[in-house]
């Protein structure tokens, strides 16, 4: 049993951030959502462009997702959200007034690891070349669970069950 309604699975870009999102809500029987999915079109032309996103162009997409989180909570559904949430401020707008429904997993890794995935990943927006500015512009979280992205998908979801269920 699950002790969070929502588990936002976070970090930088091409952590594993969907595919162990979308395990653990698949597991977990949870909705999942893709944060990336929810970016306005001018963040994504940005992006694609290998231009990083300001604090500003992050608002309103982040409001979207604190809508989509309150929307499931409403309705008594449970939501894994995959979701950079790089600072301490975009976890508090993801959090918003239900923070002990919210529990954050950091997908950590070493830049080599990750932008050696993201070299990899044609199909993406985030570009590889952006990578440094998403270590750089990371705020660790204190209060997360943390795990290694050196594992496997299924390994870090049957951690991040565990640990769930023994009340983390």
């Amino acid at each position: 049993m699950l002790t969070h309604r929502v588990l936002v699975v976070m970090g930088v870009s091409g952590s594993g951030k969907s595919s162990v999102g979308e395990l653990l809500a698949n597991r977990a029987g949870y909705d999942f959502l893709d944060g990336d999915s929810f970016h306005p079109s001018a963040n994504v032309e940005k992006m694609s462009q290998g231009t990083p996103l300001t604090d500003a162009d992050r608002a309103p997409w982040l409001a979207i997702l604190r809508q989509k989180i309150e929307e499931s909570l409403a309705a008594g559904r449970g939501v894994v959200l995959a979701c950079s949430a790089l600072k301490a401020r975009y976890r508090e707008v993801l959090a918003g007034s239900t923070p002990n429904q919210v529990r954050f997993v950091h997908l950590k890794g070493s830049f080599e690891l990750i932008q050696s995935r993201m070299t990899s990943r044609a199909d993406h927006f985030m570009k590889s070349g952006m990578l440094r500015s998403q270590f750089e512009a990371l705020e660790e979280p204190l209060d997360a669970l943390v795990m290694d992205i050196s594992d496997k998908p299924h390994e870090i979801v049957d951690a991040i069950l565990e640990a769930e269920s023994a009340n983390f």
